[in-house]
C-alpha cells in the first residue's frame, strides 16, 4: 500500500512540475509585492493593465472633416461627423476585390438590386472601380454576411441591414470614403 501511496504522489509531482513548466511567461509571472494597493494597479491586481481602443477612434491618417472610413484589415467601417468624431462604427465582410486604400468619394446609389454574387441587397453605396468591379457599401436583405466567395469577382462591401441603413443615410453622392490598410 505505501509502495502504490508514494507512486501516486510521485506521479502527481511530476505532472504538477510538467504542467509548471509550461505555463507561458505571461502567466507565470509573479505579482510585485507591494505593502499597500496602488491607485495604478488594475482592478483584480493581475498584471499591467492593458489599455483598452475605444472603438469609435478613428483610425490615424484618415483625413478630415465628413467621411466614411474603411479599415480594410480590422473590417470595419466608421462614419466620421464634420468635426472628425465617429457617429457609428461596425463590423463589416468585404468581397474578393477591394479598393486599394486611399480616398474616394461615392459616385451612386441604388434602393435595391441583386448583387453580382446572385443575393438580393439593398442600400448599395458605390465609391469605386478595379479592373472593371465596381466597389460599394451594401447589405443583403436576408441580412447575411457570409464569407464571398473567392473565386467570383466581387466588390460589395456587405453589412447588417442596420448598418446599411445607416450608411445609406449618411454616405449620400459625392461624400467622401477613405480606404486605410
Amino acid at each position: 500500500m505505501a509502495a502504490l501511496t508514494a507512486a501516486a504522489v510521485a506521479a502527481v509531482a511530476f505532472l504538477a512540475y510538467q504542467a509548471s513548466a509550461n505555463v507561458p511567461d505571461d502567466l507565470a509571472a509573479k505579482p510585485k509585492a507591494s505593502s499597500s494597493a496602488s491607485a495604478s494597479a488594475p482592478a483584480g491586481g493581475h498584471g499591467e493593465a492593458k489599455p483598452k481602443r475605444d472603438p469609435l477612434a478613428v483610425p490615424a491618417g484618415s483625413g478630415s472633416g465628413m467621411r466614411v472610413v474603411y479599415a480594410l484589415k480590422d473590417r470595419r467601417v466608421w462614419l466620421v461627423d464634420a468635426k472628425g468624431k465617429a457617429s457609428r462604427t461596425f463590423k463589416v465582410m468585404p468581397s474578393s476585390v477591394s479598393a486599394a486604400p486611399g480616398s474616394y468619394a461615392v459616385t451612386s446609389r441604388t434602393g435595391s438590386v441583386q448583387g453580382s454574387d446572385g443575393v438580393p441587397i439593398e442600400h448599395v453605396v458605390r465609391f469605386a472601380t478595379v479592373n472593371d468591379v465596381t466597389i460599394g457599401f451594401s447589405a443583403a436583405q436576408d441580412g447575411s454576411m457570409d464569407e464571398p466567395d473567392p473565386t467570383v469577382k466581387a466588390g460589395g462591401v456587405r453589412m447588417s441591414r442596420a448598418d446599411g441603413d445607416a450608411v445609406w443615410r449618411f454616405a449620400t453622392v459625392n461624400v467622401k470614403v477613405v480606404v486605410v490598410p
